[in-house]
């Protein structure tokens, strides 16, 4: 059974991840208007990713005998411009998010809920692995500059990235 401010905590990270996925999404379109497919379809995946995280907080609530407490999604505020920007945005929402991790992390061992300080070792692993994808691709765009020729391959590659696999079939395979 989750203690109430666990059950708060963790309802609040539900939120927190489906702001994510609303903030990629937001900016998948904004590359898309750029006509950047590659950099657009890089971030459905994170959207998808981001709903999946959203879906595995809000299974655990339940498992836990827990009540979900859905809350209003706010808009994201999008100042885009270019890829550059957009991955920057990226890297500073995740940097945000991991915090928000370690500080769930840091309710569970508060309540001494060793249940759900277990189950969130994979979010926090999931950020170590987050931050350092947006940072391997901000490094590729800050070394690319303005060279057209170069951001036409990133978009190429970005656009080849495989769609989210759920965190539970990871586990099965």
């Amino acid at each position: 059974m989750l203690t109430p401010k666990m059950q708060d905590a963790l309802n609040a990270q539900i939120n927190a991840e489906i702001y994510s996925a609303y903030l990629y999404l937001g900016i998948s379109a904004t590359l898309e208007d750029m006509g950047l497919k590659g950099f657009s379809h890089w971030m459905r995946i994170q959207f998808d990713e981001e709903m999946m995280h959203a879906m595995k907080l809000f299974d655990y609530v339940l498992e836990r005998g827990g009540q979900i407490a859905l809350e209003q999604i706010d808009k994201p505020e999008l100042d885009i411009d270019s890829p550059l920007k957009a991955f920057e945005l990226t890297l500073e929402h995740e940097q945000k998010v991991t915090g928000l991790i370690n500080s769930l992390v840091d309710v569970a061992i508060g309540e001494s809920d060793h249940a759900s300080q277990n189950f969130l070792q994979w979010y926090v692993g999931e950020q170590v692995e987050e931050e350092a994808n947006v940072n391997e691709i901000l490094q590729q765009l800050r070394l690319l500059g303005d060279n057209p020729a170069a951001l036409f391959m990133v978009d190429r590659d970005l656009g080849a990235r495989p769609t989210a696999t759920p965190p539970d079939a990871e586990a099965a395979a």
